[in-house]
């Protein structure tokens, strides 16, 4: 449950009543994405208020009337998808700075330069979404974000979503230590171990990924695993 100092009002006015809630800033996104959240863990107070800040409340039969429920999980959901979110600036820009690593490190993992074949620094990502001025929404989906991003970062750097196909050996003593990288960076479709006990497998993972993870297992196995490219 989110301490009072930190949390949110959301309120929304109908049949001629105001009702509001105080939730973590958090269950924002989650709910605008459309994901199903256990809201009560997001409440600073179970309660539905009619002015929060005075702690003011309406009467219960109103409550019912206008929801059709006195379960506050299933009304607070309805005040957060129909009314409107009140945030202190510094709220805000919280959470438009998270949102905006969101997709810097999601386009700079999964997107490739076409021409390179290699993935674009954050940095890189970050500057040239300053220059076409990208904006983020604290409440957009992050989905929709990325996609916005991309259109105005098309016509300014070749970039593209690309997956990568590779075959990884290691060494059946290394295999353990480089287990949690593998499962990490994506799905092993094919596995085998080989006769001298080495372990090779298959995976498809973002191409601009595949450098990254070489140089966790190259690290893991003082450069001992092999990563190669099948497209």
């Amino acid at each position: 449950m989110v301490n009072l100092d930190d949390a949110i009002i959301a309120r929304l006015e109908s049949h001629g009543e105001t009702f509001e809630i105080m939730l973590d800033p958090a269950a924002m996104n989650i709910i605008k994405q459309g994901k199903q959240v256990d809201l009560i863990e997001y409440l600073a107070v179970e309660e539905v208020f009619k002015n929060a800040s005075k702690g003011t409340r309406p009467a219960e039969d109103k409550i019912k009337e206008t929801f059709g429920t006195n379960d506050i999980s299933i009304i607070a959901r309805k005040i957060i998808e129909k009314g409107e979110v009140q945030i202190t600036a510094e709220q805000r820009k919280e959470m438009l700075d998270v949102k905006m690593h969101q997709v810097i490190t999601y386009i700079s993992a999964n997107a490739i330069n076409p021409q390179t074949k290699l993935p674009h620094p954050p940095m890189r990502i970050k500057l040239a979404l300053e220059e076409v001025k990208f904006h983020v929404d604290p409440f957009k989906p992050l989905d929709k974000e990325i996609e916005e991003a991309m259109k105005l970062l098309r016509p300014l750097i070749p970039i593209r979503f690309e997956k990568s196909k590779i075959v990884i050996k290691i060494k059946g003593e290394d295999y353990g230590r480089c287990y949690d990288d593998l499962i990490h960076y994506g799905i092993v479709d094919r596995e085998e171990w080989e006769a001298d006990g080495s372990w090779i497998g298959t995976m498809e993972l973002p191409a601009g990924l595949v450098t990254e993870l070489s140089e966790k297992l190259k690290h893991r196995t003082k450069g001992a695993a092999s990563v190669k490219l099948i497209n």
